[in-house]
């Protein structure tokens, strides 16, 4: 299966793979790089183009899917793309370790979707349930799990982790108790084999980490504020209207957005619903409150990345 996370390290890797671009009429180019294959993670920005407001800020949107090949800053470091949408621990990692030049000026997530998932019929609603029991992990996640254990005082011992490779058939088959994923999706998948889902977030259990990150470059920053304003006000707009009902907009990306993904329009509805409680904010949507910002370092602090406030700007949403 396909692996959502890469490192910064090779700019080149991947670019090629991006799917055919989308491009909305409108005045100045500005270009933005998805961070997986389209699905309703992105919704929101497909009805903004699709219904025209990008154009009325004065942008001509062009839309970079993403995919397994894709390496979100890589493509933002090679110029290819103006902002990024990424996962706060490789932005920020990339940032102290490689010095990349970037700044997080939006979040997608206030609360990021990765959580453990299990079967109803042999539930794992707590970390504590998970003493004893096998844990299905993607080896680049493994960090942030044995995290979450130590927030709420397990060892790592105590859970037996093996490999995992976004694949929930071992889940449904009884072969392992639990696995990491996307709460937003696998559990309908796993419904369609039949069985029902349940699942926690390792957010709502300490790991406190943003996702979904809207990430640029401080050159960009410089030269192309008020652009990347018009672009987080159309986007809102666009988030706005789209989780006003989730049911409403993804059957209308069927052939268009969604056509030839190999996921049913009711897989998207169902990620559509599920995302809107992890996106909403008392800020709106994309905020960068001084708390969420703190929860954010302060968990990544717990897997040895040691970011500062000062690679975020929230200057941009406060004139949105």
């Amino acid at each position: 299966m396909l692996n959502r996370r890469s490192f910064l390290g090779t700019a080149a890797a991947g670019l090629a793979a991006s799917a055919l671009p989308f491009r909305a009429r409108a005045a100045t180019p500005l270009t933005m790089q998805a961070a997986w294959i389209n699905d309703a993670e992105f919704a929101g920005y497909f009805l903004a183009m699709d219904q025209g407001y990008y154009t009325e800020a004065g942008l001509d949107l062009e839309y970079l899917s993403g995919g397994p090949d894709v390496i979100p800053e890589s493509t933002i470091i090679a110029g290819r793309a103006d902002l990024a949408l990424t996962t706060p621990d490789t932005t920020i990692k990339a940032i102290v370790e490689q010095g990349a030049p970037f700044k997080i000026i939006g979040a997608q997530y206030q609360k990021n979707p990765i959580g453990i998932v299990s079967l109803a019929k042999n539930p794992i609603n707590t970390p504590q349930d998970l003493i004893g029991k096998t844990l299905a992990v993607p080896p680049v996640n493994v960090i942030s799990v044995e995290a979450m254990l130590k927030m709420n005082g397990i060892e790592p011992g105590q859970v037996n982790i093996v490999p995992y490779a976004y694949d929930p058939t071992p889940l449904v088959k009884g072969e392992i108790d639990a696995s990491l994923d996307f709460t937003t999706n696998v559990p309908f998948t796993i419904q369609q084999a039949g069985e029902e889902a349940t699942s926690f977030l390792l957010y709502d259990f300490g790991y406190t980490i943003y996702n979904d990150t809207v990430v640029v470059t401080e050159q960009v920053l410089a030269e192309k504020r008020d652009l990347l304003v018009a672009w987080l006000r159309a986007s809102r707009k666009g988030w706005a209207e789209n989780l006003a009902d989730p049911t409403v907009w993804p059957p209308k990306f069927a052939d268009t957005h969604f056509k030839g993904t190999g996921r049913s329009i009711e897989n998207e509805v169902y990620f559509n619903t599920a995302q809107k409680p992890l996106m909403e904010s008392p800020e709106g949507y994309f905020a960068l409150t001084e708390d969420g910002i703190e929860k954010c370092l302060s968990a990544l602090g717990e897997v040895g990345i040691v970011g500062s406030t000062d690679m975020f700007d929230t200057s941009l949403l406060a004139e949105v």
